[in-house]
C-alpha cells in the first residue's frame, strides 16, 4: 500500500509520482485541511444533511490523515490512473476510490 509515511523518505518517488516536491507539499496541505474542514464539518454528513449519529462511527479509512488524502488525490490527477489501480494502490477497491476522488 502507497504510504506517505514512505515517500516522505523518498524525495525523488514522491516527485515522481505527486509532481510536487516535499517542501511544496507540506506547503499545500494546511490548505488542503482547511478546505476538507470547511466541506466536511462534523455536525454534517457527506450528503450535508444533520447527522443523526456520533462523527467517527464506522470503519477506519484508508486515508486516515490529510497527507493521506493529499497523496491521493495528487497521485490521482498526475497519473491518472484507472480506479481499480489507485484502489489497489492506496489498500481499497474501485468504488471506494471513485468516492474519494470525487470527495477531494
Amino acid at each position: 500500500m502507497l504510504k506517505f509515511e514512505d515517500i516522505k523518505r523518498k524525495p525523488k518517488e514522491c516527485l515522481a509520482l505527486t509532481g510536487l516536491t516535499l517542501k511544496v507539499f507540506k506547503l499545500v496541505l494546511p490548505a488542503l485541511a482547511q478546505a476538507f474542514a470547511r466541506r466536511y464539518a462534523g455536525k454534517l454528513t457527506l450528503a450535508g444533511a444533520p447527522r443523526k449519529r456520533a462523527h467517527g462511527a464506522g470503519r477506519r479509512s484508508r486515508l486516515d490523515s490529510m497527507e493521506q488524502k493529499l497523496l491521493f488525490i495528487l497521485v490521482y490527477q498526475k497519473t491518472y490512473p484507472l480506479q481499480v489501480v489507485l484502489g489497489r494502490l492506496f489498500g481499497m477497491g474501485q468504488s471506494a476510490a471513485s468516492q474519494w476522488i470525487h470527495r477531494l
